[in-house]
């Protein structure tokens, strides 16, 4: 590119949604750059950024600008970054500047008006994300939920031959088939069931791990891999419900609510504001605060671990949405959305041949939800208020107005029977001891619930889940030679007699 002061430079950029990665790498005069991380990695030496972990531990993913492995950085989600040489010829990263998602300053209050807009910016997102189709058929990854049973229906209503994907992970009772076999019933499409138990996950761990870039430790991935895998068999355009959560305030906010009204009431104490952030950070259910519990006493010496709040910082800045919702949603789409949400989302298809798109990532759309007001969003305690009363002649009324829960991944149930003797191998005290990184007896301390008070329940399967990813990335992505494995450890008993033996203990 040719810069205004009349030199050469080099421009790399992502878009705002951050559906696909970018890495770059400096050495001397040569600047590498890829989508793969995997294609920075050869030949170089590879040392684990210890910031990037400790982000791990807190969020589920690493967040931009840093990546696993020191001196490759990653371009965040809808920033552009320029290198030009200056005057010595010396490469030099010269600018940077970014897309804001930010509050509009005319606010939509008027509710018919609002739904008509919203139902014409749906129908004409899909027909973008379709118009270089012909007659091919298409897979949707069908939850169940609200979000992704919008865009089968606006796939049917564009006559496009549409089969669900659905995952039945064998738990009666944390299922939400019914409700996916509903909506395929009420738009009469076929639905596929794609099995994700425990024994296919344990099986599908390291292919997953070596298809992502980066490490993902939320207990959805895996079976994602799974349901990709099987749609990749019928189809190579895969669509998804991604992003509707993060445009319509679709997460549980009142606490945050609640944070931020205070914080509005006490404007020059800084507390309700620090506050906030912390709330913020709670949201993600992982291993912030517990830093002395999860890592090495070394490493801890060796590294200044900076506050994860300070990765929450720009996402939550006020300066560009005042509004409590609005401030949310920026969040939410620049953290849980662009960098773990979307680039996790289109590794996991590019690994099995598929386009994957995502309807509610459309920037009309997504500039135009600035302009709702909160109440159109959250009204009462019904979540994504409006984006239901859009829909509501599109779909069943049990699956537009039901109360959200969530993909119910059985982490915990898995790792206390399936996955009891793998968290031995992933998990090795000796392995963890001899990276230097983790406490080595960590798995021990979660299953028996002494690592922290709050850590009990669903939470033990997914700080477990957590460091298992972590793990299995390490072993893909990083080459390791096969460290010595330890028997010092509970996970070669059987579970349920470790569980009795632990009860006496405790007793």
């Amino acid at each position: 590119m040719q810069c205004p002061d009349g030199s050469v430079g080099l421009e790399l950029g992502r878009d705002r949604f951050g559906r696909v990665p970018l890495y770059w790498q400096q050495q001397q005069q040569v600047l590498w750059f890829s989508s793969r991380l995997q294609l920075l990695l050869a030949g170089s030496p590879i040392d684990i950024n210890a910031a990037a972990l400790h982000a791990y531990t807190c969020f589920s993913y690493v967040p931009t600008p840093l990546t696993p492995v020191q001196g490759i950085q990653a371009v965040p989600a809808g920033m552009q970054q320029t290198w030009q040489l200056d005057e010595t010829g010396t490469l030099q990263w010269a600018q940077g500047r970014s897309q804001e998602w930010q509050e509009a300053g005319d606010q939509i209050d008027d509710e018919p008006t609002a739904v008509r807009s919203l139902q014409t910016l749906l129908k004409d997102s899909i027909c973008r994300q379709t118009a270089d189709l012909k007659d091919e058929p298409v897979g949707v990854l069908l939850s169940g939920g609200l979000d992704s049973s919008i865009v089968a229906a606006l796939l049917v209503q564009l006559g496009v031959r549409v089969t669900a994907y659905s995952l039945d992970f064998g738990v009666p009772e944390q299922s939400e088939l019914d409700y996916a076999r509903c909506v395929a019933d009420y738009l009469s499409i076929p639905l596929v069931t794609v099995d994700a138990s425990a024994k296919r996950i344990r099986r599908a761990i390291a292919p997953t791990a070596a298809a992502l870039d980066l490490p993902f430790g939320d207990g959805v991935t895996v079976p994602l891999f799974l349901l990709k895998q099987r749609a990749a068999q019928d189809t190579s355009v895969i669509f998804n419900g991604e992003h509707g959560d993060q445009l319509f305030a679709g997460w549980t906010n009142k606490p945050l609510i609640a944070a931020g009204v205070y914080s509005c009431l006490a404007p020059n104490d800084p507390s309700p504001e620090a506050a906030f952030y912390q709330q913020y950070l709670k949201t993600f259910h992982r291993l912030a605060g517990y830093e002395h519990h999860v890592f090495q006493p070394d490493f801890l010496t060796q590294h200044d671990l900076p506050n994860p709040v300070n990765w929450l910082r720009e996402a939550l800045d006020p300066q560009f949405s005042t509004a409590i919702l609005h401030r949310l949603r920026r969040a939410n789409l620049m953290l849980k959305g662009a960098q773990n949400i979307q680039p996790r989302a289109t590794a996991l298809a590019f690994a099995h041949g598929l386009r994957v798109r995502s309807p509610f990532c459309d920037v009309s759309l997504a500039e135009w939800t600035f302009r709702l007001s909160n109440e159109l969003c959250l009204q009462g305690s019904c979540e994504k208020y409006i984006l239901k009363r859009a829909v509501e002649n599109w779909l069943p009324p049990e699956i537009v107005w039901r109360t959200k829960r969530g993909m119910g991944v059985p982490l915990t149930l898995w790792c206390f029977n399936d996955l009891w003797h793998d968290l031995g191998l992933w998990l090795n005290p000796a392995v963890l001891q001899a990276q230097a990184h983790l406490q080595p007896d960590i798995a021990t301390r979660i299953v028996s619930g002494s690592l922290g008070g709050p850590i009990q329940g669903r939470r033990i399967g997914e700080c477990l889940w957590l460091l298992l990813m972590w793990q299995a990335w390490r072993k893909a992505m990083l080459k390791e030679a096969d460290f010595p494995h330890s028997w010092n450890h509970p996970f070669w008993l059987p579970a349920q007699l470790w569980r009795r033996l632990n009860q006496w203990q405790n007793s």
